[in-house]
């Protein structure tokens, strides 16, 4: 027997409060939260997750930038970085290269 699960992630690159250094996380998105990024036309876009962040990123003074992926129903929508700059700064941090 064989599952398929399906999670909408949330990558986030910013700056902690204490220390203010850059930092990383992976929010997984419930569908409480789903609901919550939602825009008033009940789409989820760039522009709605960001706001959504805003108010549920608490352990972050700051969010430089963000991707997502996000199960919509049968759709998957995908929010890719804002810059290749922070996307390789996400994946630094996260799996950094040791010399």
């Amino acid at each position: 027997m064989r599952y398929l699960v399906r999670k909408s992630v949330v990558q986030v690159l910013g700056k902690l409060w204490l220390p203010n250094c850059p930092a990383t996380m992976e929010y997984v998105l419930s569908d409480y939260d789903l609901n919550n990024a939602r825009n008033e036309a009940g789409n989820i876009t760039r522009a709605s997750v960001r706001q959504w962040l805003g108010m549920n990123s608490g352990d972050f003074s700051a969010v430089t930038d963000f991707a997502a992926s996000i199960e919509d129903g049968k759709r998957t929508i995908t929010i890719p970085w804002g810059t290749e700059e922070n996307e390789l700064a996400y994946a630094d941090i996260t799996d950094p290269i040791e010399l």
